[in-house]
Order: C-alpha cells, then sequence, then structure tokens
C-alpha cells in the first residue's frame, strides 16, 4: 500500500470578513478554522486506469487534511494549505483521474486545488479546482473534481466516463424549482424579471425572448415565483441566484464594486449623499463651471478634460470620438447617396434622408458627393433607424427627443470632418406622414455656433443609448450569457473548448444578474438616467433581431460597416478605409493574437475536421447554444455548422474577442469619456430653439445655460458620474487577457502551456506597438483636441480607472 502525500489549497467562508474565529493558528500567528483539522472534510481518489467491473474508475479509501503548511510562496491572501495523504495501491487502483469531496461542516469553504507530489508511474499530479463546496447534505451527489488532464470525448479514460456523466447531470438539473444559494444548475431562461407589476401597473416590463416580436439571449434561469399579475412574470423577490461558482465571493474586490453599484441606485454612496445639499440649493448647473466644479472634491477628473477644458467642443473631437471614443463601432461608410434607411414605410411612412448634397458639398473643399463616395471618404453615423420608432413614446413622457443621423468627410490629414447633422421627430399629424427633419450645418461664430453645438448634442445623446443599450449591454453582457450556460451544460471540465473558454466567462452571469436587478429593470439606473427610458430593453430587443453572431468579429464588423476591405497584401488581410482609426487598427492587433492562439491550441487537440465531426460534447454545445441560448435566432441561416476546424477557430476567437478586447474598448472610457455630462449627455430636455422663441433668445445670450437645460439634468449627471466611476474601473485581482488563475497549471499538456505564455508574450510586444503608435505625430485621431491618446486597447492595467487594460471577461 503506497502513500501518496498531497496538498490541498482552500479558503474558508470566515476569510472574507477577516474574522475567522477558531483557536488554531498557524507559525505566523493567523487564526485558522479548527474544524479543517479534524474528521470535516474528506476525500477520495478516483483511478483513470483501473475500473471495477461496471467500468468506473475504483474509488480509494476515505482520508482527511492533516496539519497545516505555511511555506507555499505562491499562496494568495487568506488561502490555506493543508497537508494530505492518501493509501493508494497503485497495483490495484492505478493512477488517479479525479477525486471526491465531502464537507461535513456548516459552512462552505471555497476549494482551490489539490496536487500529489509524486504518483507512481506518472510523477506530479494537479486537480484545479476553484469551487465552493457546501455541505453534503446541500448536494444530490458527491462533488467530484478531475485532474488537469484534458481530453476530447473520444479519448477520454472509460474510467471516467460515469463521473463526467453525472457531473454534467447535475449541471443540467430537471429544469424545476426554485434555485437555491448551493445549487450549481445551468439552465435557460426569457427575460421575464425587469419588471415588478405587483407593486405598480407603470412598473409592468414585457417579457423579452421567446417570440419573434421581442426576441432576445437567454439568460440564467432562477426558478422564481411568478408575479400575481402577470404569470409570465417571474417575481423579483428573494434571492437572485446565479450559479454558486458564477459569484466571485472569494474576490472581494469585485464583491465591493457590485455593492458600490447596489449603493449607487438607491443613492446612498458617501458622493451622492454628500452632493444632496447642493442640489437643493441648486437644483440645475448655470454653467460649465458648475459642472467642473463636481470634480473639485468628489469625482476624479475624467481624461477628456485633464489637459484642456473646452477642447471636447471641437469639431475634429466630436468627430475622433466616433473612432476612438466609447462607442467607436458604429460610423460605416456611406456607399450611395442618399443612404437608405430601413425603417417600415407602411408604419412610418418616408424616412429617407432629407440632407441634399447642397447641405454637404459647401463643406467638402471642392469635392464632389460622388467623388467623395468614390475615393471612400463618406461616412455616416446613423442612429435614426434605431431611434425613430420609439420617438413619439419618449417625447409623450416628457422627453424631447431627435433621431438623428450625421453625415461626416474623410479629409487628406486622416481626421473626419462632420458636414451635416439632421434632426428628425415624427410628424404632428401622424406616424404615416413620415418625419419631420431639420438639417444643420457647421458654423463656429455667433447663435449659429451654438445652434450647431446643440445639434451635436442630441447626435450624442443617440450615441450615448446606442452604446449603453446595444453596444455594451446587448453585444456584449447579453449575448455572452447563453454561451456561458451551454458550455457548462455540455462540455466535461476535462473538455479542451471548457478550458479554453472558461477564463472568459469569469463573473459575467454575477454582473449581469445584479444588471437585471439595478441596472436594466423597471425604473432602473439605465431607464432613469437614459433618453429611452421605459423602452429601453425594447430598443435593445428590435436591434437583436438583426445579431448575427459570425459578423461579431473585428474583421468581418469593419468589412460589414464598410471601413474596411479585404486585402490580402495588407496585415491581417484587411485595409482600413480610414487609416488613422485607433480602435481597428489596434484591435486587429488584438484579434490577430487571439486567433493565432486559438488556432494554435484548437490545431493540437484536433488533428483533423473528422475529429470536430465525432465530438459529440461539442456538437450538443452548439446545438443548445442555437436551439436554445439564442433560440429566437435559431433559423438564421449564418450559423457556424461547427464541422471543421476553421469554423470552431473562428467561433472561439470571435466569442474571445467579445468577452475581452470588445467590452474593453466600450466599457472602460465611459468616465474618461462621459464622466464630464456635457461631452456625453445621455438626455435631451428641450428641443431645437427656433428663432424667435425666447429659447433662441436665451441662447444667443448664454449659451452654456440653455446647453445645460437642454441636456442631462444634476440628478441624474451625477447618478451617473457615480456608476460610469464605478464600471470604468479596475479591481484589484482583475485577471487580464494572456493570464490565467490557475498559472501554468490549468492544463497537463506542456506543450499548450507554452503555447499560452507565447500569446502573453505577444500582448505585451502588442502593447509597446501600441504605445509607439501614440507617439505618432501623424496619426492626429490617436490624441484628439483633448490630447488624449487611444488605450483602451492595451492589454496590461494597473488596478483602478486607468482607460487602459483588456481583462479576460465581462467582469464588471
Amino acid at each position: 500500500m503506497t502513500s501518496l502525500k498531497g496538498t490541498v489549497v482552500l479558503m474558508h467562508k470566515n476569510a472574507l470578513n477577516y474574522n475567522v474565529v477558531g483557536d488554531a493558528t498557524d507559525n505566523e500567528g493567523d487564526t485558522v478554522p479548527p474544524s479543517f483539522l479534524d474528521n470535516s472534510v474528506a476525500f477520495k481518489l478516483i483511478s483513470a486506469t483501473e475500473a471495477y467491473d461496471t467500468g468506473r474508475g475504483k474509488v480509494g479509501k476515505e482520508t482527511f487534511l492533516e496539519g497545516l503548511l505555511t511555506s507555499i510562496p505562491t499562496l494568495e491572501d487568506k488561502q490555506s494549505a493543508f497537508s494530505i495523504n492518501f493509501e493508494w495501491n497503485s497495483r490495484d487502483v492505478g493512477i488517479p483521474g479525479a477525486f471526491y469531496v465531502e464537507n461535513f461542516m456548516e459552512h462552505e469553504f471555497f476549494l482551490v486545488s489539490l496536487s500529489l507530489e509524486d504518483v507512481p508511474n506518472h510523477g506530479p499530479l494537479h486537480f484545479i479546482c476553484n469551487s465552493w463546496v457546501y455541505n453534503t447534505e446541500k448536494y444530490k451527489s458527491d462533488r467530484v473534481f478531475f485532474s488537469n488532464k484534458t481530453y476530447i470525448p473520444h479519448q477520454l479514460p472509460t474510467t471516467l466516463v460515469y463521473y463526467i456523466h453525472e457531473e454534467k447531470k447535475t449541471l443540467k438539473g430537471d429544469g424545476t424549482g426554485e434555485r437555491m444559494e448551493w445549487d450549481r444548475i445551468y439552465d435557460y431562461d426569457v427575460y421575464n424579471d425587469l419588471g415588478e407589476p405587483d407593486k405598480s401597473a407603470t412598473l409592468a416590463r414585457p417579457v423579452l425572448g421567446g417570440s419573434s416580436i421581442l426576441p432576445y439571449p437567454r439568460r440564467g434561469r432562477t426558478g422564481r415565483k411568478p408575479t400575481q399579475q402577470d404569470p409570465k412574470s417571474e417575481s423579483r423577490s428573494g434571492y437572485v441566484y446565479i450559479p454558486r461558482d458564477e459569484l466571485l465571493g472569494h474576490v472581494k474586490s469585485s464583491d465591493f464594486l457590485i455593492n458600490r453599484l447596489n449603493l449607487a441606485s438607491q443613492h446612498a454612496t458617501p458622493q451622492l449623499r454628500s452632493l444632496a445639499t447642493l442640489q437643493q440649493d441648486q437644483p440645475e448647473f448655470n454653467s460649465f463651471q458648475d459642472v467642473l466644479s463636481l470634480f473639485l472634491a468628489n469625482f476624479p477628473l475624467p481624461k477628456v478634460i485633464q489637459e484642456d477644458t473646452s477642447a471636447w467642443m471641437t469639431d475634429e473631437e466630436f468627430a475622433r470620438e466616433m473612432i476612438a471614443g466609447v462607442n467607436p463601432n458604429v460610423i460605416r461608410k456611406i456607399p450611395e447617396f442618399p443612404p437608405k434607411s430601413k425603417v417600415d414605410s407602411h408604419i412610418f411612412g418616408d424616412n429617407t434622408t432629407t440632407i441634399t448634397k447642397e447641405h454637404l458639398e459647401p463643406y467638402m473643399d471642392g469635392v464632389t458627393v460622388e467623388q467623395a463616395i468614390q475615393n471612400n471618404n463618406f461616412y455616416i453615423l446613423d442612429h435614426h433607424d434605431a431611434i425613430f420608432p420609439y420617438l413619439r413614446k419618449i417625447n409623450e413622457i416628457g422627453g424631447k427627443a431627435y433621431a438623428t443621423r450625421t453625415i461626416l468627410y474623410l479629409q487628406n490629414d486622416g481626421t473626419l470632418k462632420p458636414l451635416a447633422i439632421e434632426l428628425s421627430i415624427p410628424n404632428p399629424n401622424g406616424d404615416s406622414f413620415g418625419p419631420v427633419s431639420n438639417v444643420y450645418s457647421p458654423a463656429t461664430e455667433g447663435v449659429e455656433a451654438s445652434i450647431w453645438l446643440l445639434a451635436k448634442a442630441y447626435v450624442v445623446v443617440n450615441d450615448s443609448c446606442y452604446h449603453q443599450l446595444i453596444s455594451h449591454w446587448l453585444n456584449t453582457h447579453a449575448t455572452v450569457e447563453p454561451f456561458i450556460i451551454a458550455t457548462n451544460r455540455n462540455l466535461s471540465m476535462v473538455h479542451p473548448i471548457y478550458k479554453l473558454l472558461l477564463p472568459h466567462y469569469r463573473n459575467t452571469m454575477n454582473i449581469n444578474a445584479n444588471a437585471r436587478n439595478i441596472l436594466i429593470n423597471a425604473e432602473g439606473i439605465i431607464e432613469s438616467q437614459y433618453l429611452l427610458g421605459n423602452y429601453s430593453m425594447q430598443l435593445s430587443a428590435d436591434v437583436y433581431k438583426d445579431w448575427v453572431f459570425t459578423e461579431q468579429g473585428l474583421p468581418n464588423d469593419l468589412i460589414k460597416r464598410g471601413v474596411a476591405v479585404e486585402d490580402p497584401s495588407s496585415p491581417h488581410g484587411i485595409r482600413l478605409l480610414i487609416e488613422d482609426y485607433p480602435y481597428a487598427s489596434d484591435g486587429l492587433e488584438i484579434w490577430a493574437a487571439i486567433k493565432s492562439w486559438v488556432e494554435e491550441y484548437v490545431n493540437f487537440y484536433y488533428k483533423s475536421d473528422v475529429e470536430i465531426t465525432y465530438d459529440s460534447e461539442l456538437r450538443q454545445f452548439w446545438k443548445e447554444l442555437v436551439e436554445v441560448g439564442h433560440g429566437d435566432l435559431k433559423d438564421a441561416t449564418w450559423w457556424f455548422k461547427l464541422r471543421t476546424r476553421a469554423e470552431l477557430i473562428e467561433a472561439c476567437t470571435i466569442l474571445i474577442w467579445i468577452a475581452s478586447a470588445l467590452h474593453a474598448a466600450v466599457n472602460f472610457g465611459q468616465y474618461p469619456y462621459g464622466g464630464y455630462i456635457v461631452n456625453r449627455p445621455t438626455k435631451s430636455r428641450r428641443f431645437m430653439p427656433e428663432k424667435g422663441s425666447p429659447e433662441y433668445e436665451e441662447l444667443a445670450k448664454d449659451y452654456e445655460k440653455t446647453y445645460l437645460r437642454t441636456i442631462t439634468p444634476m440628478t441624474e449627471t451625477i447618478m451617473n458620474m457615480t456608476v460610469m466611476e464605478l464600471l470604468s474601473t479596475h479591481v484589484s485581482d482583475e485577471i487580464y487577457l494572456g493570464q490565467r488563475v490557475e498559472g501554468g497549471l490549468w492544463t497537463s499538456d506542456l506543450e499548450v502551456v507554452e503555447a499560452y505564455k507565447k500569446f502573453g508574450n505577444k500582448l505585451a510586444e502588442i502593447e509597446e506597438k501600441l504605445i509607439q503608435r501614440n507617439n505618432d505625430e501623424s496619426l492626429r485621431n490617436r490624441y484628439g483636441p483633448v490630447k488624449m491618446p487611444y488605450t483602451l486597447l492595451h492589454p496590461s492595467s494597473e488596478e483602478g480607472m486607468t482607460f487602459r487594460g483588456i481583462p479576460n471577461s465581462i467582469s464588471i
């Protein structure tokens, strides 16, 4: 009988509160829960090479933790390491491939890992766990963990098949009942928990998902009881369940950030309380200086005004932020003039733009519209079609908003010049008559300059709403959640694609659940702070109808928007038509690095396309993702069939891109750009002043006061600043692209570990390249008039609001 020596690393629940109570101490005097040192946590090894007659791997004898170890230099804060010895007859039981663990204590603990020092005929063996383990009575079957060996299904030892199957069955659940805190079940549901119809009829919200009218990606099922007023809606009372390991309770800084978001939603942060008196004395901003005064003591100075407090007003900066701002992936090329509208003419009449060549050509330096189109110099930021169908509803409940189109010209110096802005509102005679539109032209002097500044503000209000609801929430947070659920239900922990994707799911279900609770819910932060109000989430459902997964990867997105063309002679195979496009040029570097890593990884495990077609887990994962997770779009013909390595590589690259770089690009610039509300207002409260009106006279006398009375008011401004500051902040224990929380032990395949190190090194090289790119003074769009270098796609970051850093996942 052999004694297998090992080390168990774990963390007690009480360690999270920094107040562990007990009477055992380690060599440094730190308190240790004494229950770990008795027979309260049991382990049993499971063989990967020796089986019972049933074919199941043999199970070894039960053993317990022995002593506390303190000399492990890599041990993280609040983790404890214990020695353990297993009785193990290698001739009868062979090489371990899994283990059972049972917790007999009242409280759960976080199991980090089990490492065996020297397994006969094998050597060291590692089990990476990173999971909460509750009292054994909470589970229908014992908790099981697997070694860090990686297998595609047909390579899986038959000894482990039963244990893998039982674990997947546990994770799938049976689709019934309300989920409890300790559950580990991944299941799907529609977005039916945003409203509170039992509290008030005004708080009722339609179900998103499950229909062609309001399609939506699925969320994680919680199983809470239906509301009384609407049986199709789920009650918001009680615990908001997410699978326990998706809740990063062991990461204190992440929890702290989410707690601050909750406090912000209740107007209960110290900042908001301290500003309450200010708002009572002065309920409105009267000047831009009033807004700037908020930064003296209450908020950090946003990056957009750190060098110059007025440069945001320039046309060059207005246009630059369309390609280097927080919403840099909407602008598109105009292939023909006038640009076409997709608004249903049977309902909303003719929505063709009223912008004419006569509006544009005086500002085009002698170039005609036809020449600009031919030379790829004509672009548009078009928010008309998305916003217009909601305008009548928005304006009837207090808004004063327009749907906007902005046409831009690409100049010889590489910068974009806005030529005209169209503001449209519904026709007072009825929708079928088509919109009433006005076109505004650039101006630099007099009241016309103030009118132009207001026109740009209406554009940015549209853009702020589209950014938050579509570019940010829908296209990253919401669309990724079904992938997380499908992965955990169908890919075993030893599957290579599970291991590849796992880091890119970290904390996403947690932050999404919190978003449903305080951000996107009825009268939540988004509804109360942004133009669309009660119709916010319906807008995102409308836009989801046209969501195409295969177009979410950066190259295809750029080509679709006409801002790039395929070109085998160019780096990354495409050529940017706006050469100085910071988001696109930096993003292509990151995209190529991700794809190269994924390609090397996939080709290591799958030696041919045949192995893809034979992978039953992968096939079921993709089938469920398409037919259930994104089931409202299941009949779309653009879905990958996932029968080849090339398709698998592209699908995984797209998903990793969305969860890492795309989310970083649209999230961590929110406060740096939008913390100064006059640069990125979220609401409009007045229509454009007309000549002869008192508002026009006020504008002529005091444009700052009129501007501030038009955009987001003080109360919402302060709330916005609070929330954006939190969302733009990196926590101290963030894991960035090219890093893994498990270090180099996440797989036993050393070639793969080395390939991942190469990926990390490549990202470091890219970061140096991007730094040098920002030093090139000929690239004016990288700094702009605000002198704000584009760093959102620099891979690394420190803690805090740094305006850089690409986390692995959508973790905030």
